[in-house]
């Protein structure tokens, strides 16, 4: 028995004092109707209604459990009506995941623009570099980079990642500047501790060729930010984001080396965990996200200006 249809189906008749009516309102059979009726009255050991054949109406038993009945069927209505409007309008609280770097960097400017586009959302915005349980954890969604393993994770492409080498200009009149992959064996190089093969280096050139160079170096980090540092002190070469090194690009703080080889590039991804109803403010972030990047983001807008530095070795 559904103990929520057999009760709709009491208070329907009991309010209408007809199977009939009930049935029809409730858009069953009237034997469908007496049924469920009669299953409720079985399960509660107790006649909720007095059956004659002029009228039907509830007995003592049956008017208090009605009364029940309607303030129960009556807060299931609103809790429906509730859920309804969430997901056609977005509100609530939104919780997202993002990488330290990309979160702090690019995330936060665009929630807080969401936020005031949409005043009834409140967003928790939680940056961590691991790759987080987004069901285990609570997260709506995360922001991830890089190439995605298989999952049963929906995603959707936000923007391209493209990855950079560039060093300092007092690096590059220090120990010269690289004109092929293979130069950068020769040099101090800055690993970043997550990448999967984080001294293996590998280049596209402009033909095609592929190119992987085993590099050296003293420093490794697992924080893209503090690599973008100690290559802007001269520390060595870097490749990162050019999320994260675009505007020294621009400023000449930074210089490109080896930009006829690029890095094969790899994508920003707003991914969410599979449901059956997808919620309004999940849906309208991910949707505010897409053209605010974009194939053509506004931190690769001095990526084409930078050129290989034409420094000569000290």
């Amino acid at each position: 028995m559904d103990r929520i249809v057999a009760m709709r189906a009491f208070a329907a008749v009991a309010e209408r004092g007809s199977f009939v009516a009930a049935a029809r309102a409730l858009g069953m059979s009237r034997a469908m109707a007496s049924r469920h009726v009669q299953d409720l009255e079985a399960h509660l050991g107790a006649r909720l209604l007095d059956r004659t054949t002029r009228r039907v109406a509830p007995t003592e038993a049956g008017r208090v459990y009605h009364e029940r009945c309607a303030a129960i069927l009556a807060e299931l209505a609103e809790a429906d009506s509730a859920v309804g409007v969430l997901q056609a309008r977005p509100s609530g609280r939104l919780r997202v995941s993002a990488p330290v770097s990309f979160g702090s960097l690019h995330v936060a400017a665009a929630v807080a623009e969401y936020m005031a586009a949409h005043p009834q959302v409140s967003i928790e915005l939680a940056l961590n570099d691991r790759v987080v349980d987004l069901v285990e954890e609570g997260h709506d969604l995360a922001i991830r980079i890089g190439r995605l393993a298989p999952s049963s994770l929906i995603a959707r492409r936000l923007a391209p990642c493209r990855l950079v080498a560039c060093a300092a200009p007092s690096y590059l009149r220090r120990a010269g500047a690289p004109r092929t992959p293979a130069d950068l064996a020769g040099h101090e190089c800055l690993g970043y501790t997550y990448a999967p093969a984080r001294d293996a280096w590998r280049f596209v050139g402009p033909g095609g060729d592929d190119a992987t160079v085993h590099v050296r170096g003293r420093l490794h980090a697992n924080n893209g930010d503090a690599l973008r540092v100690a290559a802007l002190h001269g520390a060595g070469i870097v490749v990162l984001p050019s999320f994260i090194v675009g505007a020294d690009l621009a400023a000449g703080r930074l210089r490109r080396v080896l930009p006829r080889h690029e890095a094969p590039p790899i994508a920003i991804h707003a991914v969410r965990p599979q449901g059956r109803h997808l919620s309004a403010k999940v849906r309208s972030f991910i949707d505010f996200l897409v053209p605010r990047f974009g194939e053509n983001p506004e931190w690769d807008a001095g990526l084409a200006a930078a050129r290989a530095p034409r420094i000569a070795r000290a």
